[in-house]
């Protein structure tokens, strides 16, 4: 394995012909040239110079060494210079797996707040639903995850809180809870529902069980706009989370909060040591400054 210090040493040798003049150049001993180069002619396992006369000669090895030594040295430059421009959070990409609802309300914000201070951050999103987004996180096809609800602490996971996101009830304009200011759960016992998909429907379950009845879901969606129409059609009610308030469009549908009070804890997740990457950093704390903007609006 050469060293890129040797490199250097080397292709100034290459320039001056010989070690005096390279000692002088670069502020070092000739002694401490040449035990580079002998250190370089080790690593390469055949000599690159021989004596000619007062100055030297390259061998064979000599010259296929030096037609590399510009382009290894301007790789090192450029990749030194790319990691600056990372370090320094003039560019960079971050891959972001976020539930539908995050990713039509919370990232857009963060994203236009990282377009106005940092526009050479580059973001890429992908939507999963936990604990698929998790799944993501942990094979390296994202960096970052948003998720909801997901209980217990996940070994080498990083969980950063933004949000306590709650649920609302959505009716239909004309339903006679719709004028209401709070409504109970058990209220909507024999209503019948508009639930989200089997695996994201257990917080719905667990708090119907609670208020004491078994809900009668009749449709299946976690289309947001699909949810509305249906509401709105008299098919049933749903929960929808306050963070999807903005995407609530329908005219004819009212969204009005529990009693108690039902939520899910928003978090980001990012497996742990990552915490501390430069982009990765930028995005957890953007994403905590877009989520204080958005948690009032949701409430």
């Amino acid at each position: 394995m050469f060293d890129s210090r040797h490199i250097q040493t080397f292709a100034e040798v290459v320039r001056t012909g010989s070690y005096a003049a390279t000692a002088r150049d670069l502020g070092y001993t000739q002694p401490a040239i040449s035990q580079q180069m002998k250190a370089l002619e080790r690593a390469a396992g055949t000599p690159l110079f021989v004596r000619a006369g007062r100055g030297l000669r390259l061998t064979d090895a000599g010259r296929l060494l030096a037609r590399h030594a510009t382009g290894i040295l301007s790789s090192i430059e450029t990749a030194h210079g790319q990691l600056k421009a990372i370090t320094r959070l003039e560019s960079g990409r971050v891959r972001v797996c976020a539930f539908p609802a995050a990713n039509a309300t919370l990232l857009p914000a963060t994203v236009a707040r990282l377009a106005a201070s940092h526009p050479g951050i580059r973001v890429e999103l992908l939507e999963e639903e936990p604990p698929d987004s998790l799944r993501a996180l942990r094979e390296g096809r994202c960096d970052l995850a948003l998720a909801h609800s997901l209980g217990d602490d996940e070994e080498g996971v990083i969980q950063v809180p933004l949000l306590d996101d709650p649920l609302l009830a959505l009716f239909p304009a004309g339903h006679a809870l719709a004028g209401s200011g709070r409504v109970g759960l058990e209220e909507l016992a024999a209503e019948r529902w508009i639930a989200g998909c089997r695996r994201c429907r257990g917080h719905f379950l667990a708090a119907c069980a609670r208020a004491g009845f078994a809900p009668d879901i009749a449709f299946t969606t976690d289309d947001t706009l699909a949810v509305q129409v249906l509401v709105a059609a008299g098919a049933g009610i749903a929960l929808v989370p306050g963070t999807a308030l903005p995407l609530l469009r329908h005219t004819e549908v009212v969204a009005r909060p529990l009693t108690p009070a039902l939520g899910r804890r928003v978090s980001a997740f990012v497996l742990a040591g990552h915490e501390t990457a430069p982009v990765t950093a930028l995005l957890l704390r953007t994403l905590s400054e877009a989520a204080k903007d958005l948690e009032p609006a949701a409430v």
